[in-house]
């Protein structure tokens, strides 16, 4: 086996797998000979102010890894509704035969002082950051379990999963809590020698672009804490890709040894 095929005969269950970085984890498994089960709600939510994944971004994400030769069984389905979520799992499985890697990546962000986030920004954020990563996990481990050959799962969280970023106070305290139920769920399950552990990257080119929210925020703030957002290294922001590509190498054996760790991929972010 070559390295360009790490995942022959394995099978990945993605969320939020439209567009974004969730897109870029369907396409560099699958070209590296993983089979795909991708999620994504496709719809709007009402705290955000950016534009939703759509059926179309799915459908994309379905050519792209076909064009890879891997197969593909993808959904519309929303990470809060638990019961959707376990059916189509339970598709995928039955399906391709098996289950090696999860990847709870669907989240939303929205933008606001701390005391300002409306009740209903905090419990969409919540709701579909923090507990839709539980329910991803929920349905998938007892998969792992019974199957009897390990795993690999990997939460979504960001450098607002360890640090206080501004203006995010719900986003980040959802990344926080992602953190910390990997952290638990690394210790539970390590006798099964499935791994969990979290990424945390700063600023990734995608859809979700939240500049009508934090742009106000930043001119009216850059004086005091403008430095909270600098990285490093000379980048502003990285591409989907290469999360992906920091994605698959924690699921690779090469990272076997590795179970409860918070990685960043941060241009340096949290080192500052």
């Amino acid at each position: 086996m070559t390295s360009s095929q790490r995942f022959a005969g394995k099978v990945a269950f993605i969320t939020g797998a439209a567009r974004g970085q969730g897109r870029a984890e369907a396409v560099k498994f699958a070209s590296e000979g993983a089979d795909i089960i991708a999620v994504d709600a496709c719809a709007p939510f009402k705290s955000t102010s950016y534009a939703p994944a759509t059926e179309e971004d799915l459908a994309e994400t379905v050519r792209l890894v076909e064009a890879t030769g891997a197969k593909i069984i993808a959904r519309k389905v929303d990470v809060r509704d638990f019961g959707a979520l376990s059916a189509a799992l339970t598709e995928g499985t039955e399906a391709f035969g098996r289950l090696d890697i999860v990847i709870a990546n669907a989240g939303v962000c929205s933008g606001a002082l701390s005391w300002e986030v409306t009740a209903e920004q905090w419990q969409e954020t919540i709701d579909v950051n923090l507990t839709g990563t539980f329910n991803t996990a929920k349905a998938a481990i007892p998969y792992l379990i019974e199957q009897g050959e390990g795993g690999s799962i990997v939460f979504t969280s960001s450098v607002s999963g360890l640090k206080g970023t501004p203006f995010t106070a719900h986003y980040t305290a959802s990344k926080h809590g992602i953190t910390g139920l990997a952290k638990t769920m690394a210790n539970e399950l390590g006798e099964h020698k499935i791994r969990v552990n979290t990424i945390h990257p700063a600023g990734v080119e995608t859809g979700m672009n939240m500049a009508e929210d934090m742009q106000p925020l930043f001119a009216r703030f850059a004086h005091t804490l403008a430095p909270i957002f600098m990285n490093s290294l000379p980048y502003a922001i990285t591409q989907p890709e290469e999360i992906a590509d920091v994605v698959a190498w924690v699921c690779s054996d090469e990272a076997k040894y590795l179970t409860g760790v918070q990685l960043p991929v941060d241009i340096g972010n949290l080192n500052r």
